[in-house]
């Protein structure tokens, strides 16, 4: 056979003869099972979307707790959002692996905004990862060990200078601390800011104003260890020169509820008035309700007839069933009573609805139930929103009383101790009876000290004679 007769078997004369068939060269796919696993995980992710957060829109996001590459479990808290009323986190609705985020620190969202896209699928991915690592030739030369990435250090942000201080419109506060400054003729870009990531707090500006009345010099630019408003920096103190020291950070709720309740003292002009409450006939009544209930039964406690006798009260005396807005009082037709439950990681106010349509089973019942949900660290926004009144009590623990702070926008909270034995007179002789300091901290920007005797007069009577609960 001549050399030009020969059929030509190589892969380049096979190739060619395609492309002149097809026009184009064929799409080569090596065999193996990968391709299809990672085709697979692809169609796994999926979009996470900002959840109902109550009746909120366009929130700010203040914290990004999660970036690109994070491997996440159901629950781990992914973005912080922040109201004027309430600060929230948003927990991660799947486990996986963070593809990619769609808002960063500003952004603004509400329900259903897109927050990012999460690979379901990561585990799986890395699985035929390894498999495939696995199954893959052994090539003959010696590999050579990888270098670990450096690691990258980046200095300390220099302090700021007079030309990078931010402008009114760039100032990092919420729209209620913008309507504030308003009012009050106040330029943001004057205040210093005091809370995480340069943000502007009410009570900063009120702060500011305060020293600007008492003649104090305008407060300068945020240096370090400084608290703002022109006053003296925190003391830095060198602890363990003195003696061995150990150091905690402080857990998130007990970053945002201090953060909260700095605002609330600084803003809110608190009096406290003190009154006692003899309790002796209905602590009988809970001790032998108590006694005939069933071993899983809900039990009564002496905070389930707080929140009775408060939730009465808000219904005689409706200016403490209100919260001020602006230049207006916004009076509520629902009573919703907030108690202050303890956990591991800091206070919370959990939110019991209705309380002036539901007995003292349903009220217990119901505190349980949160309680449980706070100390396991499930407790949702909305199960501490729309409160109307507080109500904290200490009596488990002792005290003969305390002044407690107002939960805005709630204009009082009642505060309760520990119950003592003490004589009273009965008109003919001393008789021994269980009493119970009782305080009550008010807004004197909108009721006064007169109602504010009232009301707690009201709450003492009702804990004195539970007749007074059917009326």
């Amino acid at each position: 056979m001549l050399p030009s007769s020969r059929p030509d078997r190589s892969p380049r004369s096979r190739l060619k003869k395609q492309s002149n068939a097809t026009g184009s060269l064929p799409t080569q796919k090596p065999p193996g099972r990968f391709e299809d696993c990672r085709n697979n995980v692809m169609s796994n992710i999926q979009e996470v979307t900002l959840p109902d957060i109550g009746d909120y829109k366009d929130v700010p996001v203040v914290e990004i707790s999660i970036k690109p590459g994070d491997v996440i479990k159901v629950d781990d808290p992914l973005i912080t959002v922040e109201s004027d009323k309430a600060t929230m986190e948003v927990p991660s609705p799947a486990a996986g692996k963070v593809v990619d985020l769609k808002v960063e620190v500003g952004s603004r969202v509400s329900k259903g905004s897109l927050i990012l896209t999460l690979e379901s699928g990561a585990k799986q991915a890395e699985a035929a990862t390894s498999a495939q690592l696995v199954h893959a030739p052994v090539s003959a030369a010696k590999a050579e060990p990888v270098a670990p990435p450096p690691v990258r250090i980046d200095p300390p942000a220099p302090a700021a200078e007079p030309s990078e201080i931010r402008t009114s419109a760039k100032a990092h506060a919420t729209p209620s601390v913008r309507q504030l400054a308003r009012e009050l003729g106040v330029d943001l870009v004057r205040i210093v800011p005091t809370a995480p990531k340069g943000r502007i707090l009410r009570e900063d500006v009120a702060a500011f104003v305060k020293s600007s009345l008492a003649g104090g010099p305008a407060p300068a630019i945020q240096a370090s260890g400084s608290i703002g408003a022109g006053l003296p920096a925190w003391p830095a103190v060198d602890f363990a020169k003195f003696g061995p020291v150990e150091r905690e950070p402080l857990s998130r709720i007990q970053k945002i509820s201090g953060g909260n309740l700095t605002r609330n003292w600084l803003t809110i002009p608190h009096v406290t008035n003190f009154d006692k409450a003899d309790v002796t006939d209905i602590e009988e009544f809970r001790v032998a309700i108590n006694k005939e209930a069933k071993s899983n039964d809900v039990k009564l406690t002496m905070v389930a007839f707080l929140i009775k006798a408060s939730a009465l009260a808000l219904k005689a005396f409706p200016s403490f069933n209100s919260s001020l807005d602006g230049d207006e009082v916004v009076l509520k037709n629902y009573v919703h009573v907030g108690f202050a439950a303890d956990t591991p990681k800091g206070l919370m106010v959990p939110v019991i609805r209705d309380c002036d349509r539901k007995g003292l089973i349903a009220i217990a019942g119901e505190m349980r139930a949160l309680a449980e949900k706070a100390r396991a660290g499930t407790l949702s926004g909305i199960d501490m929103q729309g409160g109307c009144f507080s109500v904290s009590s200490l009596g488990g623990v002792g005290g003969a009383g305390f002044t407690p702070i107002i939960n805005a926008p709630e204009v009082a909270i009642l505060g309760a101790g520990r119950s003592a034995t003490e004589a009273a007179w009965d008109g003919k002789a001393f008789q021994p009876r269980q009493i119970l300091p009782i305080s009550l901290s008010w807004d004197h920007r909108v009721v006064d000290g007169v109602a504010a005797a009232k009301f707690l007069g009201h709450i003492a009577s009702t804990l004195g004679d539970l007749r007074r609960a059917m009326l």
